[in-house]
Parts: C-alpha cells; sequence; structure tokens
C-alpha cells in the first residue's frame, strides 16, 4: 500500500481564505494580515491569503486587496488567492498576484448556489481568467468542489469529476485540487476517486482537499499518499468551512496533518511548533477555540507543564 508514498510532500495552506471565509466575526484587515506573515514563518511553501470576489457573496474577503498589498512576502513562500472571473483576475494582477486560482463545482446544484451559473456557464467563464493570466505568466490552480458528495443532490458520480478534471487539464491549470466540500468522503471512495482521475492526468497535477466534518480526513489523506499524491491542502487550526455548504465543519487543520506526516518520515520543511503559535493566536482572533486535535494536544500539555510520573500505576 505504501511503495508510492512521497518522500515529500507540499502543504498547501487554505487557511486565510477558505478558512476565514466562513466565520461570523469578522476579522480586521491587520489581523489578517498579522496571520499570514505568521504562517510565512513556519516553513510553509504555498499560502492562499484571500479571495477576489464580490464583497456581496464573501463579506469577510471584501479587504483582499489590503490583504495582499499589506504582507511581507518570505523567499520561497508562494502566495495565491481566488479569482471568480476577469475582474477578479485584474485586480489579483494589479497587487502583484503570480498565481490564482478558480473554482467550480462538480455538481450542478452546489455549483449555482456556490457561483450563481450552470457548470458549463462557469467553465466559460473560465476562458477570460486561466489563458490572460497565464500569458500574465501567471499559474493558474482549479478547485473542484463536491468530489465526494454534495449537499444537496446527495451522492455525485465519479464521470463527472473525471469530465472537470479532463476539462481543466486541457485548458492548462497547473494543478486541480478536489474538494471534499462536506467531508463525506471514506478511504475506499477516495481511492475510487483518484483510479479513475490518475487514468488520465499526472498525479503531480493533483491536489487534495479534504473537510474533516465525519472524523476521516486523515485516512483520506493516507489513501491519496499511498497513489503518490504530494500536495495536500489544510487549513491552520482547522479553520474553516463552506458558506453554501450547510453543516461543513472545518478544513484539514495543518497541524494535524503535518504530524502525521513527521510521524511517517515524510519531509515538509514546516515547523509545527510554529504552527501552533499561530494557532494560539488565531484563536483569540476568531474569539472560540479551533478544532485541530493537535493543537488542542499540544496547549494541553503546555499548560500541565513538565510531566510527572506517577508512584503508583505507572
Amino acid at each position: 500500500m505504501f511503495a508510492q508514498i512521497p518522500k515529500r510532500v507540499t502543504v498547501y495552506e487554505v487557511g486565510p481564505r477558505d478558512g476565514l471565509q466562513n466565520e461570523s466575526r469578522m476579522i480586521p484587515t491587520a489581523e489578517k494580515i498579522a496571520m499570514i506573515d505568521l504562517l510565512s514563518q513556519t516553513g510553509l511553501q504555498q499560502i492562499e491569503i484571500t479571495s477576489f470576489v464580490h464583497p456581496r457573496w464573501i463579506p469577510q474577503l471584501a479587504d483582499g486587496a489590503q490583504v495582499a498589498a499589506g504582507i511581507k512576502r518570505a523567499p520561497g513562500v508562494g502566495y495565491s488567492c481566488l479569482v471568480p472571473n476577469r475582474k477578479g483576475l485584474d485586480n489579483a494582477l494589479a497587487v502583484g498576484m503570480r498565481e490564482v486560482a478558480v473554482f467550480l463545482s462538480a455538481s450542478e446544484t452546489h455549483n449555482k448556489k456556490n457561483v450563481n451559473k450552470t457548470i458549463a456557464e462557469t467553465l466559460n467563464a473560465f476562458e477570460e481568467v486561466i489563458g490572460p493570466a497565464k500569458e500574465a505568466g501567471v499559474r493558474v490552480r482549479a478547485y473542484v468542489s463536491t468530489v465526494y458528495g454534495c449537499p444537496y443532490e446527495g451522492a455525485v458520480k465519479v464521470e463527472a469529476v473525471v469530465d472537470l478534471v479532463r476539462e481543466l487539464h486541457r485548458r492548462g491549470v497547473y494543478q486541480i485540487s478536489l474538494g471534499d466540500t462536506i467531508g463525506v468522503a471514506t478511504p475506499i471512495q477516495v481511492e475510487s476517486v483518484l483510479s479513475h482521475v490518475l487514468a488520465i492526468v499526472p498525479r503531480e497535477e493533483i491536489a487534495l482537499h479534504f473537510h474533516d466534518t465525519r472524523g476521516t480526513a486523515l485516512a483520506n489523506v493516507l489513501v491519496g499518499l499511498s497513489l503518490g499524491i504530494s500536495t495536500i491542502d489544510s487549513a491552520v487550526g482547522g479553520l474553516g468551512g463552506c458558506p453554501y455548504a450547510p453543516g461543513a465543519s472545518g478544513n484539514l487543520a495543518t497541524e494535524d496533518l503535518v504530524y502525521m506526516l513527521n510521524g511517517m518520515g515524510i519531509e515538509t520543511g514546516i515547523d509545527l511548533d510554529s504552527v501552533v503559535a499561530c494557532s494560539e493566536r488565531l484563536q483569540s482572533w476568531v474569539g472560540r477555540e479551533l478544532p485541530s486535535k493537535y493543537l488542542k494536544a499540544a496547549l494541553g500539555a503546555q499548560a500541565r507543564g513538565p510531566r510527572r510520573l506517577s508512584k503508583v500505576g505507572g
């Protein structure tokens, strides 16, 4: 099972965008910038910092231009943002973004609720983004949501996912992130979807994006690793959800992912203690406890201090 596991994995941090977009408390721009600057010092190689969608869609990210202009860009770190159309791309280019992402769903109903377009209309709109971005020397990533299930339609046919992956590959995106938007995926299902997808595109062009709603995210990641996938999306502290996926909880936590990868001897370049320190500050900014299991364990250990051996019973 583990023959194809990569020796190094890129952890693609989506907390500042996918994580914050579903927070009810409005986070000040200065705190978003501070969050990204902290993440930039953890060893992460990729950070998605914001979205250039209309403020009516995602009010939390209405300050995307100010955030992009205000962060300290660390050497060796790639920064990206989400763009829905040509206007979003132009706004991203204006603040110096060198990577953008487009997005759509594998289910029609979720796509209509998310972007107010059919899947076909969304793909047509990509013509105004992907080509012009590449001509400007900007890399384009793509997200496919509801790959493993839709909150409105239920099961999603693997053929629908494969068709979208094939089309996005044809249009020239450098990577396609397959999203479990509502956290319903299980390992056998992930293996089935990936076996079909990897039959038509190289594994280097696929990333995995799991939400941990039902506690299966790390198990699903392990399946992806066993098939040679080497880019995994996650969010610091387990931030996140989806405004158009009722009941969806946070993304796979970066701390939980890095802890597992470290234990497997897989290199990430990430300092886990630095990620924990970022999450600890982030909890005060969002005004709630974050769901990362490793974060809770680490902060609990800090609160207890040095461990004392029990005199009786080990």
